[in-house]
């Protein structure tokens, strides 16, 4: 079981992907993070969980027993989570949710694209990360500036997120996250992908250390209509290519267009 953190229940992210599966054709009832709230509902679900009454309602009874445990609590959510400006705040206050519920190996999962760590409370929340069990999982879609320009739609700038992503990853070792996709029917081209290797190449090389690199494609309604997933061949294909020319874990996540 993951506990997800929705820092962003307004939907604004810095990113406007593609491929992004969150709808934001309905605006959200809520505006901002509601610190007291967050932290109560973040109490009573891992209450719920640790617990394992959420085994006894009808949505959970029928998950497997060995698969019956509190594995992580996510920030995550409907934008880019370090985004927010009380972030290193949020971090320690649900730091201390667990600590007081007594389940100091569950670990605390930062999936984010990396566009703020240079900031100092960002820096801030990631060592309060390191301290409590944290992992960051950090988005790369691209190889090059202009595939990462065509897939990402954002100001911010490609070299500052490699920057950020090698700087995070020589302090502690960090999991790349990596979606490809079908654009208008074509995959990412093969020159794209040994570039996307070479960026990973280049983190290792300037003392990074990646604990492994998530590959994956669209699996709910993206963003824009000309998205399509890969196969479950080609997810693979890109997999082996990590292992082959990076030398680092990588595994396969697959999609489906069945939206």
């Amino acid at each position: 079981m993951s506990v997800g953190v929705n820092l962003n229940p307004d939907k604004i992210c810095n990113f406007d992907c593609i491929y992004c599966q969150v709808d934001r054709t309905v605006q959200s009832e809520t505006r901002f993070v509601e610190l007291d709230a967050l932290l109560a509902e973040l109490h009573e679900v891992l209450t719920l969980v640790a617990s394992g009454k959420i085994y006894e309602t009808e949505k959970f009874r029928n998950i497997p027993p060995e698969l019956r445990r509190l594995n992580d609590i996510a920030f995550s959510g409907d934008g880019e989570p370090t985004t927010y400006k009380n972030f290193d705040e949020i971090i320690a206050a649900c730091a201390k949710v667990k600590r007081e519920a007594r389940l100091n190996d569950v670990k605390m999962v930062l999936i984010t694209n990396a566009s703020m760590f240079h900031r100092p409370h960002v820096e801030r929340g990631l060592r309060i990360l390191d301290a409590n069990q944290g992992e960051i999982w950090a988005k790369l879609d691209a190889g090059t500036k202009a595939y990462y320009e065509q897939i990402e739609r954002t100001p911010v700038p490609f070299q500052q997120i490699l920057d950020n992503l090698a700087a995070a990853a020589r302090v502690r070792p960090i999991v790349i996250q990596s979606l490809f996709m079908r654009v208008a029917g074509e995959p990412p081209s093969q020159q794209e992908l040994e570039a996307w290797c070479d960026r990973l190449k280049e983190i290792i090389a300037s003392g990074g250390q990646l604990r492994l690199v998530q590959v994956y494609t669209v699996a709910r309604r993206p963003a824009e209509s000309e998205v399509t997933p890969l196969s479950d061949a080609e997810v693979d294909a890109i997999t082996q290519r990590v292992r082959d020319r990076v030398g680092v874990p990588a595994l396969s996540f697959y999609g489906s267009s069945e939206y």
